[in-house]
C-alpha cells in the first residue's frame, strides 16, 4: 500500500483492502483480548483488598469472555468461501399461500439477522405468490463472514401454526427450503507465465496456398502446469498461428478454471433435500406450543418470535461447534 501506484489498478488495490480489513478483524481482536487478560491478572494481584476494584474486574472478565466466544466462533470459519459475501435462496414448498407466506416470513428473518449483523442486502430476484407471500427469492448480502454463517442454515425449515389464511383456523403445517452459495470473484483475464509454457514449432501439414507446406510455421503450445495443448496451423505465418494459438490456449485454461469451481461450489452447495416431512433440519412451532428447534444440534428456544425477529445466532453458533462427523 505504500508503493506510489497502488492506486493506478483500483480493482486490485480494492481487492487489497479488502483482504486487509479481514486480516486486521482476526488479528487485532485477539491481540487486544490477549493484553486486557494480562492487565486483569495484575489487576486482580493488586487488588486482594479491594473489594470495589474485583467487582470492577469480574465485569470486565465477562466483557473478555464474551469477546474471547465470539473469536472462538470466528476461528471455525476456515473454509475457503467462508469470508465471502452470500447468496441466499428461499423456495416455498408445496401447500400454495401457506407455503409462499411462510417463505416471506423466513425471507424477513434473514434480513433482520443481517441487518443486526450490520450486512448490506440486495434482492436479486423474487417470484411473489398468486395471493400472498413468495414463491422463491434470491439475495446478496454482503460482509465479512456472510457464507461462513449463513452455510448453516441450507436445508428445509418447518412451520406448524394455526393458518391465516383459513377460515376454520386449522393447523397448517408448511415447508419452504433455504439454499446458501457463497459469491465468488472471478477474474476472466487468464495470466500465463512464461516459463509454464513449451513451445514447438513444426512444418503444417494439409492443402494450402505457396508456402504453408514447405515452412515451419505450426504452433504448438503446452502449458506445462495443467498439459492443456493448443496448437494452430491454419495461419499463413508462424507469428499469427502463435497468436491463434495462444487465444486458444487462454480459453481452454479459463474453460478448466471454470469447471474446477463448478466442482467446488457443488461440494459447497450440498445434497438438496426434498421440500416435505422429514427432511426439515429446523422446526418452527407456533401452536399448540411455542418452540423453535434444530434437529441437527438438538438446540432448541420457546421464543418463537424472537427468532422470527431475525435473532438465529445461537442456532448457529451451535451448529459450528459440532464436529464435522457430525453436520
Amino acid at each position: 500500500m505504500n508503493q506510489p501506484n497502488f492506486w493506478d489498478d483500483s480493482n486490485s488495490a480494492n481487492k487489497l483492502m479488502k483482504e486487509l480489513k479481514y486480516l486486521k478483524n482476526c488479528v487485532e481482536p485477539f491481540e487486544r483480548n490477549q493484553s486486557k487478560i494480562k492487565d486483569l491478572k495484575e489487576l486482580l494481584e493488586l487488588s486482594a483488598e479491594d473489594e470495589a476494584m474485583k467487582q470492577q474486574i469480574s465485569d470486565e472478565i465477562v466483557g473478555v469472555e464474551t469477546e474471547v466466544n465470539t473469536l472462538e466462533l470466528q476461528s471455525l470459519l476456515s473454509g475457503q468461501f467462508d469470508k465471502n459475501n452470500a447468496i441466499l435462496s428461499i423456495n416455498a414448498g408445496a401447500g400454495g399461500t401457506e407455503s409462499c407466506d411462510w417463505a416471506s416470513m423466513l425471507l424477513r428473518m434473514y434480513v433482520r439477522w443481517a441487518e443486526d449483523k450490520g450486512y448490506s442486502v440486495k434482492s436479486l430476484d423474487i417470484l411473489y405468490g398468486e395471493e400472498a407471500g413468495i414463491k422463491n427469492v434470491t439475495i446478496g448480502i454482503e460482509g465479512d463472514m456472510a457464507y461462513g454463517y449463513l452455510k448453516c442454515e441450507k436445508g428445509v425449515h418447518r412451520l406448524v401454526r394455526i393458518s391465516p389464511f383459513d377460515s376454520n383456523k386449522r393447523r397448517h403445517t408448511s415447508f419452504a427450503s433455504v439454499d446458501v452459495i457463497p459469491e465468488i470473484e472471478e477474474d476472466i483475464e487468464v495470466q500465463l507465465n512464461q516459463e509454464d509454457l513449451r513451445i514447438d514449432i513444426y512444418r503444417s501439414s494439409g492443402p494450402g496456398g505457396q508456402s504453408v507446406n514447405t515452412t515451419d510455421s505450426a504452433v504448438r503450445i503446452t502449458h506445462i502446469p495443467t498439459g492443456i495443448v493448443s496448437q494452430c496451423q491454419n495461419e499463413r505465418s508462424q507469428l499469427q498461428n502463435r497468436q491463434k494459438a495462444m487465444k486458444i490456449l487462454k480459453s481452454r485454461i479459463y474453460e478448466k478454471k471454470m469447471k474446477d469451481q463448478e466442482e467446488l461450489m457443488s461440494k459447497e452447495y450440498g445434497q438438496k433435500q426434498k421440500i416435505e416431512w422429514g427432511s426439515q433440519i429446523r422446526s418452527y412451532v407456533m401452536h399448540p406450543y411455542s418452540m423453535v428447534k434444530d434437529h441437527r444440534t438438538e438446540f432448541e428456544t420457546g421464543n418463537v418470535q424472537k427468532v422470527m425477529d431475525g435473532d438465529i445466532n445461537s442456532f448457529i453458533e451451535s451448529y459450528l461447534k459440532l464436529k464435522p462427523e457430525d453436520r
